[in-house]
């Protein structure tokens, strides 16, 4: 373990720490790599012994939120912890994964190989080693997951429970036998009726998508970055319908999305970059690569939800009719759309037709669970299917669900 810098925020202490751990766990004196971590603590309490929170990021492949932010959960949780904010592998300031980094292998085979170190599994095993590390021996701290952070918290449960003082869920609490069919069956129908509550707040934009979608259909349009807009590509920003303000964000980005140009009305340089920032697959590529893998046990993906998207003709993206957005889904095609994917698409598809994945979760030792579960529900979950975590939470012994609708997003709530 390295400690690397301590900083002084208000309300906040901020000491970064940096640790090595196995690429594959199984191979402890193998290749290793760097993970990174950020210790927060309320000033005053730097040398308390306060009991520790880990927080894991939703993603899966995102990067823990970089205080102050708006974490609206932080300020109150460091009134009784001492939190650790992780830096899940492959993200932010840890090792990084992308396609520059990925270069450096020789093969596709390579890179999928790599790549298959990256689910829950190796990231609840990194948390335990930075656990005896920070903590000591035989002293246990509290997870929070959020979203995929969930995902991996039920993985703690089932792999390491001795570790955990508690956990804390909040909208993530994975299906644990279901394929990944059967997920997003599920979600293709909760998305749909998100872009219906969409259309009926902003009946405007209906003829508005229309429009792009028709412009996109005849128009090849490059985005600032290098790739290509397309209709699938537009479509995908329903993934911001989840969250407590997406539909927002989609509306005021498409009600200014064309500009007169010297060839007549096209969409204009601001639609496009911000349209870009809202899409981090490039930047964050383990969510493109590896999303569908959460949810394999002994199985592959092989491209889930492009497959099942055949069985719901309603997104296709015709302008004649009402445009549905997609949503938390990930497709083949995104690897020909996205300039900085393009060179992973091999790996990608590779990792798609995995069928050895290992188990993530012991279904018979969470029957036994003993960790105290406390895990919030959101009733109308747009990324994780509601009726699967109601299934989970029956089946985690003690775990105390709370189902509500007053939230809809992807992060803790305060």
């Amino acid at each position: 373990m390295a400690l690397i810098a301590t900083h002084r925020l208000p309300g906040m202490v901020l000491t970064s720490h940096r640790f090595e751990v196995p690429l594959d766990h199984a191979r402890p004196g193998g290749e290793t790599i760097s993970v990174f971590a950020r210790e927060v603590v309320a000033p005053g309490g730097e040398n308390d012994d306060l009991p520790w929170l880990v927080f894991l990021q939703g993603g899966p492949g995102f990067e823990a939120s970089r205080p102050p932010g708006n974490a609206t959960w932080l300020p109150r949780a460091l009134q009784d912890y001492r939190v650790l904010l992780l830096d899940q592998r492959g993200t932010g300031s840890s090792t990084p994964v992308t396609a520059r980094t990925l270069a450096r292998f020789g093969t596709p085979e390579a890179q999928a190989a790599y790549l298959a170190h990256f689910r829950a599994d190796s990231i609840v095993d990194d948390a335990e080693r930075i656990r005896a590390e920070l903590l000591g021996p035989g002293k246990r701290w509290t997870a929070l997951g959020q979203s995929f952070g969930g995902f991996c918290t039920v993985r703690y449960l089932s792999a390491h429970p001795e570790g955990l003082e508690g956990a804390i869920i909040t909208g993530g609490l994975p299906p644990l036998d279901r394929p990944a069919d059967d997920v997003y069956r599920a979600t293709y129908r909760r998305v749909a009726a998100k872009n219906h509550a969409y259309y009926e707040r902003y009946p405007d934009d209906v003829a508005r998508v229309q429009a792009i979608v028709r412009h996109l259909q005849g128009h090849p349009v490059r985005l600032p970055s290098g790739g290509i807009l397309t209709p699938r590509r537009f479509q995908q920003l329903g993934n911001e319908f989840g969250g407590s303000q997406g539909f927002e964000a989609v509306h005021y980005l498409v009600e200014d999305a064309f500009e007169d140009g010297p060839d007549g009305l096209e969409p204009g340089h601001r639609f496009l970059a911000h349209l870009e920032a809202m899409q981090p697959f490039e930047t964050n590529p383990i969510f493109a690569i590896l999303h569908e893998a959460i949810y394999c046990q002994s199985d592959a993906s092989n491209w889930s939800a492009h497959r099942v998207r055949a069985e719901y003709p309603e997104f296709e993206a015709d302008p004649e009719r009402q445009v549905l957005f997609t949503g938390e889904m990930v497709y083949p095609w995104m690897f020909e759309d996205y300039a900085r994917l393009q060179p992973l698409r091999e790996a990608a598809a590779l990792l798609a037709a995995k069928s050895d994945w290992p188990r993530l979760y012991d279904v018979d030792r969470l029957r036994r669970n003993e960790v105290p579960v406390v895990a919030a529900i959101y009733y109308d979950d747009m990324y994780v299917e509601r009726a699967f975590s109601e299934e989970t939470a029956a089946t985690i012994r003690g775990l105390r669900p709370w189902i509500t609708n007053e939230y809809d997003r992807r992060e803790p709530v305060a």
